[in-house]
């Protein structure tokens, strides 16, 4: 929504302030010039990034639109989910989570919890290292270096869209003075024209640099910004987890182990001390 919002408001800034000056917006549409600098961009992002990005770029912009999944809600389900987990374990031991990890999807403990299940691979991951408790694994820092490193190669892969329109975004103004360069160069083979076509053709030219430099700043870099931001959020999440999950490893009750991942949160997600200690007591038994 406010992606929306931030685009027409640059819209209407500069194309509000440019015809209040008495400018005339059919001079900007340039549709040659849009190909030269669209077409040169979407051409060196094929070029300089692998196939899994350039099909991803589609369902970038979708999850850039909708922001990011988790808010304080999703983080007291999690909690709950975490709490219900490890009160299993330590009333019945590691070796009880088993048969939950195995089988997740048939799994009535994790069915209470929809909105966490329907995530592939966060579900994956917890089950993972939860089954390295079932297997006998109790060196908290052990686990923590390979949870960090798991944690670093997904923030790693799915930020490279991200990265790849911020290239594009610091490309635009160049490209932008190609297409210029070109307008000038059609200009100057036009220098016998009348004094009112060869304005005309200056100013489709200075369009050229004027786009390149809008598309850069107005809005493929802020694109790629919001999407870093919400690709951090993932990463957020999987944090609290692995926090979580080493408090329980390093002995602590249930209740102080979702504590230390509670605290990590960001303040506009985080939910209270009080809204998790009452939503983990109003949990269903087990």
């Amino acid at each position: 929504m406010f992606v929306i919002i931030g685009t027409v408001v640059v819209l209407l800034a500069v194309l509000g302030g440019y015809v209040g000056n008495g400018g005339e917006v059919g001079v900007l549409i340039q549709p040659f010039e849009w190909l030269i600098i669209l077409g040169a961009a979407i051409g060196s992002f094929i070029i300089g990034n692998p196939k899994e990005v350039v099909l991803g770029i589609g369902k970038a912009f979708g999850t850039m639109l909708k922001g990011s999944r988790h808010n304080k809600q999703s983080y007291l389900e999690l909690l709950s989910l975490l709490y219900s987990l490890f009160k299993l374990a330590k009333t019945k031991g590691d070796l009880a989570l088993e048969s939950h990890v195995e089988k997740p999807d048939d799994s009535s403990l994790f069915q209470r919890f929809p909105g966490f299940s329907s995530d592939h691979h966060t579900l994956e991951f917890l089950c993972d290292y939860l089954r390295l408790l079932t297997l006998g694994t109790n060196n908290a820092h052990e686990v923590e270096s390979i949870i960090d490193a798991e944690i670093e190669a997904h923030h790693h892969e799915i930020v490279t869209v991200a990265t790849a329109i911020n290239t594009m975004a610091d490309a635009m103004p160049a490209l932008g003075i190609v297409a210029a360069v070109l307008g000038v160069i059609h200009t100057m083979g036009s220098i016998t024209e009348p004094p009112e076509v060869l304005g005309h053709l200056i100013g489709a030219a200075l369009c050229g640099t004027f786009m390149g430099v809008l598309l850069s700043y107005g809005f493929f870099a802020p694109f790629a910004r919001n999407l870093d931001l919400v690709y951090k959020t993932e990463s957020d999440y999987l944090i609290c987890i692995k926090n979580c999950l080493l408090a329980h490893m390093m002995g602590y009750a249930p209740q102080v182990s979702i504590e230390f991942g509670r605290k990590t949160l960001p303040s506009h997600v985080r939910p209270s001390f009080q809204e998790v200690e009452e939503t983990v007591t109003n949990l269903a038994p087990d």
